[in-house]
């Protein structure tokens, strides 16, 4: 029997119509998908250390589901303690998409940047910022030499910036905007690098870099995937955790596994369902069907 998709509705050769589901086809899903940023770097005396890189951001329209299907959003990493590399970022994943966590940032006993969504910057008198994954990221700032400040985690819109002169931190990569949820929203920027002067988080919830013996790093923001800021001595550097949002057709829903946190919003974008999924373990799942 020859089946036609017709916005959302399949009309059958016999005339009736019914759900894409009863016909075996598929709803198609736009998704942002982005992991947890990496942890920022420890330079623990006196040292520099870079910021953690942004998490992995992806993102695509019509995409097919017809199935259960598992959404799991990432943890930030932790900073670094005692002059080591932050930890890198969490994975977050929808169905066969999985979006890699942020690279560490450099710190004085691992001073290249941690490899992963996008990498986390190196410090050190000659380091080399870590490598984002492909098609997710941007690669952490490089350490140039001496004397240079911790370099920037590289953000999904741009690389780190490298460590700057007279001990200076570099700026973390920009992030990317996304109007998936109806407003232009920029996320995944990378975290600051620490030195005598910390360098700014990128724009997009990278957390700043911590100044020596002055203002303390910044966290990456919440659900932004944001890398955080590298850290002298201070408590704060951790990553930003990360988000997964699905927008589709309001003739559908969403329903979750008891382990999700997540809001609904039908009414910003006529006849959309907008679904922003902040907290999901690795065995939770979403299901779609007719609402």
């Amino acid at each position: 029997m020859a089946i036609v998709s017709v916005a959302n509705t399949t009309i059958t050769n016999d005339g009736r119509s019914r759900s894409l589901f009863e016909a075996g086809n598929f709803l198609n899903v736009e998704y942002l998908v982005i992991a947890g940023g990496g942890g920022g770097g420890n330079s623990s005396v006196g040292g520099v250390a870079g910021g953690g890189g942004a998490g992995g951001y992806k993102t695509a329209t019509g995409f097919p589901v017809s199935t259960a299907v598992t959404v799991t959003v990432g943890g930030g990493g932790a900073v670094g303690t005692a002059k080591s590399r932050g930890t890198a970022g969490s994975n977050s994943v929808f169905s066969t998409v999985t979006s890699s966590g942020g690279g560490g940032g450099g710190g004085d006993n691992a001073k290249n940047g941690g490899n992963g969504g996008s990498g986390g910057g190196a410090c050190g008198v000659s380091a080399t910022g870590g490598t984002a994954s492909s098609g997710e990221g941007n690669n952490g700032g490089n350490a140039t030499g001496d004397p240079s400040g911790g370099a920037g985690g590289g953000g999904a819109g741009a690389a780190g910036q490298n460590g700057q002169a007279s001990y200076s931190g570099g700026v973390g990569g920009v992030g990317l905007a996304s109007s998936i949820s109806g407003t232009s929203v920029t996320r995944a920027g990378g975290g600051g690098g620490n030195g005598d002067t910390g360098a700014a988080g990128g724009n997009g919830g990278g957390g700043q870099g911590e100044t020596n013996h002055g203002a303390d790093a910044q966290n990456g923001m919440a659900n932004t995937g944001g890398g955080g800021g590298g850290v002298y001595n201070g408590a704060n550097g951790n990553g930003g955790s990360g988000v997964v949002i699905l927008r589709f057709s309001s003739l559908y829903k969403a329903s979750f596994s008891a382990g999700v946190t997540q809001t609904t919003d039908t009414t910003t974008v006529s006849g959309t369902t907008i679904v922003t999924v902040t907290a999901a373990g690795a065995s939770d799942t979403v299901t779609f069907a007719r609402a």
